[in-house]
């Protein structure tokens, strides 16, 4: 079968699309035919030595997708050959075929189709996350959401409207402004140099927004500490642009609350996984939740779909699809 590897730690010229063994179905696994897989920040992270660097080169990326199972493992129950599955986390998705656990899997229902249950897995559990649960926004209140034209950005601006919340948007140039008022934000701040918090302050009265989503890296970080109310909420996010380096908590303004969230702690049981997945699917098939993908590669060109998202050309998210030419 053919996959995704990288060689080595660095650019997208480690990648390669290479013949790998044919997986098999361990106890607890199965094996899935993938129709698409999710491009992912955290996969450029990996190619940049930022994680899985315990595991030997060559590799295969990827960890987020959909297809139908071909084989069960032995004490596999809960699904049969042909159901119809997604999951977020399964290492070595940039593949045609793959073995994964079963505890990872959700069936994804008859009114979902297969890339776009690969499109919101990672990015809507995490959207689902910051928004409901790291915090949990309320009728009313005023967020203030990064790359809002992002495949993140997009879900978790509809999903604050979902829970009657506004969306200031920022974006990193006009191009991007329709896919986020699109999907629900009520002003849209251009910016690519970080100098976004003085058009915040005077969209909201000079008070400031009750909660920022920022995985924008270091270099909004203080626009978004000053785009703050007292007492508001601040979502950091993203490990692979950097962190904004040591803080004195002392320093932190206006009783901010600032943390770290991470989508894994929002489904760190397969129960979890499974009920926050069909939430999603629920809110898609209702008409709720509209999923963009912005762009489908071929497998064999997931260097491309890398250097796109590097560059911050993209919006809405990106595919791989093994077979497609």
């Amino acid at each position: 079968m053919k996959a995704i590897v990288m060689n080595g730690i660095g650019g997208t010229d480690v990648m390669d699309h290479v013949d790998r063994p044919e997986p098999v179905a361990a106890p607890g696994h199965v094996v899935v035919e993938i129709a698409a897989a999710g491009v992912n920040f955290m996969d450029i992270g990996v190619r940049q030595g930022m994680a899985w660097t315990e595991t030997a080169n060559p590799k295969v990326l990827g960890v987020e997708g959909a297809g139908r199972i071909l084989a069960l493992g032995e004490g596999v129950r809960d699904f049969a050959i042909g159901d119809r599955v997604a999951w977020v986390y399964a290492p070595g998705s940039y593949a045609e075929r793959l073995s994964i656990p079963a505890d990872g899997l959700v069936a994804i229902p008859d009114g979902v189709d297969d890339r776009t249950a690969a499109a919101v897995m990672m990015q809507g559990l995490t959207a689902s996350h910051f928004a409901t649960d790291f915090y949990p926004v309320q009728p009313g209140d005023t967020a203030l959401v990064h790359a809002a034209a992002g495949g993140l950005g997009l879900l978790l601006t509809q999903i604050v409207r979902m829970r009657g919340g506004r969306v200031i948007g920022r974006v990193s140039s006009e191009a991007k402004v329709a896919a986020a008022r699109e999907a629900g934000a009520e002003y849209v701040v251009v910016d690519a140099k970080g100098e976004f918090a003085d058009a915040v302050l005077a969209l909201t009265g000079g008070e400031g927004v009750n909660v920022v989503y920022d995985g924008s890296g270091p270099a909004t970080f203080q626009g978004s500490l000053a785009a703050l109310r007292r007492s508001g909420t601040f979502c950091w996010y993203g490990p692979v642009l950097g962190g904004p380096g040591p803080l004195d908590i002392m320093s932190l303004p206006k009783s901010i609350k600032l943390g770290y969230a991470v989508f894994s702690d929002h489904i760190h049981t397969p129960a979890l996984f499974r009920a926050h997945a069909q939430q999603l699917f629920r809110w898609i098939g209702e008409g709720a939740l509209k999923v963009k993908i912005g762009n489908v590669y071929p497998l064999a060109d997931a260097a491309a779909a890398h250097a796109a998202m590097e560059r911050r050309e993209t919006t809405g998210k990106l595919l791989l699809v093994p077979g497609m030419s």
